[in-house]
């Protein structure tokens, strides 16, 4: 049993998105006042090692242009949950969106940035389930 809430969880992921956690394809852009920048893939898999569920994938775009992807969460319940939403402040839109499977194994690109995400979240919070 998890001894903390869902708020607890986004608590430690918005206290440990930094710089050095922040997508590198985003990073010329990341800045403290937009944490959640450059964070959705990593924020929602280490959702999906509390809550499991579904990954949903869908395409970025700014005025008319896709500028890359964004990431949330299916929870078991259906409930759909984006903790980084609130990065998109010049008016993007996420359209097609979809299911993904979560890759196995270590990620092939992000896989650094993920682990240390999740460690700082595991010193907010005490600990985490393994990833799936």
């Amino acid at each position: 049993m998890i001894p903390w809430s869902l708020l607890d969880l986004d608590r430690a992921l918005r206290a440990s998105w930094a710089a050095d956690t922040c997508s590198p394809d985003d990073q010329a852009d990341w800045q403290p006042g937009n944490p959640a920048w450059g964070h959705c893939d990593i924020t929602a898999l280490v959702v999906n090692d509390v809550f499991g569920g579904d990954l949903i994938v869908g395409e970025v775009f700014l005025g008319g242009t896709q500028r890359g992807f964004h990431w949330w969460n299916r929870l078991p319940s259906g409930v759909e949950l984006d903790l980084t939403r609130e990065q998109f402040q010049l008016g993007q839109t996420v359209a097609a969106a979809r299911v993904v499977e979560r890759p196995p194994g270590p990620l092939p690109r992000r896989w650094e940035e993920y682990l240390l995400l999740r460690e700082r979240v595991i010193e907010h919070l005490g600990h985490l389930p393994e990833p799936v």
